[in-house]
């Protein structure tokens, strides 16, 4: 394992007071999704339309517990973790509990989907959606903890997939989610992730503006960083994909963030230069095999 990878800088003292910022503005998130100032968000009317842009399908968003869409993803891991029956799902940072529903039917009734998030009205929220979800699954295979994503509540071994949307980004100590997730993961097992990354370095004055924007982008690292963080933590067959379409749904949405950002850049560039969501798909080894380097 590589010590010399740092967590995430940021203007903050302390990692806590990083964790405490975001907790409490997803917080507010919670019980006003879209509301103004939000910097990594949507309105109500434009979630929708982000959700489609990101990967999603008509029919994954018809039938969605009321609010679990708050327009907050950046890619579909759901769908590209290829879930099977039977299969324990984990998704950190759930908030609303938007990817943990549309996992729940895909791994069916031995299936089960957990989520984890810090922030209690976002724990709460998708608790309220439990009982719609069953309603029209006929399904009780899903569950919510409230916990942070560098130390999860998921005992060791227990998870066949991890899965996260937009959320690791935010982490002031990336190094120590990857090394959680090869924790709770079984040996085999599989993550499919989206996420947020650099194609580039953000100029200082962007990276400090947007760090008041809760740092969805402000916590962004690039590429090449976040592919060396997950391969210190241990796993194989690593893809990282990105996809320019998120910055492209953010402009369509008029993001507070988008907009910002773009007024901040050098003339003649976008944010799409510099950010992009990418899809990121990794293993822990099997028992018995060795993946350390020579």
């Amino acid at each position: 394992m590589n010590d010399k990878l740092p967590a995430t800088s940021s203007c903050c003292s302390s990692p806590q007071d990083v964790r405490d910022i975001v907790r409490d503005e997803y917080g507010r998130i919670a019980t006003a999704a879209g509301a103004p100032g939000c910097g990594c968000c949507a309105s109500p009317g434009a979630a929708e339309d982000i959700a489609r842009r990101v990967g999603y399908s008509p029919d994954d968003l018809r039938g969605l517990p009321e609010g679990a869409n708050m327009g907050l993803s950046c890619g579909n891991p759901a769908a590209l973790a290829g879930l099977s029956c039977g299969e324990v799902v984990l998704d950190l940072g759930c908030g609303g509990g938007f990817d943990v529903f549309l996992a729940g039917p895909r791994v069916g009734p031995t299936g089960r989907v957990i989520g984890v998030d810090m922030t209690p009205q976002m724990i709460s929220k998708a608790r309220r959606g439990i009982d719609q979800y069953r309603a029209r699954t006929g399904l009780d295979n899903v569950e919510f903890r409230l916990g942070e994503i560098e130390h999860l509540p998921v005992a060791d071994a227990t998870i066949d997939v991890v899965i996260s949307n937009c959320v690791i980004n935010l982490s002031p100590d990336k190094p120590a989610v990857w090394r959680e997730i090869a924790r709770v993961l079984r040996p085999g097992g599989r993550v499919a992730i989206s996420d947020i990354a650099l194609l580039r370095p953000l100029p200082q004055t962007v990276r400090k503006m947007a760090e008041a924007l809760v740092g969805c982008v402000a916590g962004a690292i690039l590429i090449e960083e976040y592919r060396s963080i997950v391969e210190a933590a241990g796993f194989t067959d690593i893809s990282l994909e990105p996809r320019r379409g998120y910055m492209d749904a953010l402009a369509s949405a008029g993001s507070e963030l988008y907009l910002r950002i773009a007024q901040a850049l050098p003339a003649g560039s976008t944010p799409g230069d510099f950010v992009t969501s990418i899809d990121i798909k990794a293993r822990k080894p099997a028992a018995g095999v060795c993946c350390c380097k020579a």
